[in-house]
């Protein structure tokens, strides 16, 4: 029997020529997992920077509007007692402010305060590890890629919920 290697003359990444066969589910899922951790890591060392956990960091993020605290537990898929913590905190740093929801006075909103705004604004361009790997892409590349994330986004954030 030989262990002789097999050598394709299939392109390899980076080639900018497509491969034979589309790749498998498997293989984008991983691809997929490798980002997002890479991603959420440089996030995390940015937030960081700024004095705030990625936890704290990721609430400010989802602020672009006021949100109920109930919501925000939703969106950052922990229980609704982990989320006073978590807004005590930002609170204590006037980043966030709690309101009264205006249709259910029972109901308490998150709302970023400027300063708030401006720490999330400022983690998100510090991100230099993200910034560095979509630098790498040219213009097509870029707006094929985000025409991709695009139209994943509603189906993976549908059933996330």
């Amino acid at each position: 029997m030989s262990t002789t290697p097999v050598v394709s003359d299939a392109p390899g990444p980076g080639t900018g020529v497509s491969a034979p066969h589309p790749p498998a589910k498997l293989q984008l899922l991983e691809l997929l997992a490798a980002i997002a951790t890479a991603q959420w890591r440089d996030f995390a060392a940015a937030a960081a920077r700024h004095g705030l956990t990625s936890t704290q960091a990721k609430a400010l993020a989802q602020l672009d509007a006021p949100v109920p605290m109930r919501g925000l537990a939703t969106l950052l898929v922990c229980d609704a007692s982990n989320v006073t913590g978590i807004v005590d905190r930002l609170e204590a740093r006037a980043l966030v402010r709690r309101e009264a929801d205006p249709a259910d006075r029972r109901v308490k909103n998150v709302v970023a305060t400027e300063a708030g705004r401006e720490i999330i604004r400022r983690v998100r361009e510090e991100m230099q590890a993200t910034h560095g790997a979509l630098d790498t892409l040219d213009e097509e590349e870029s707006a094929a890629l985000c025409t991709l994330l695009e139209r994943l986004r509603p189906a993976m954030e549908a059933r996330a919920l």
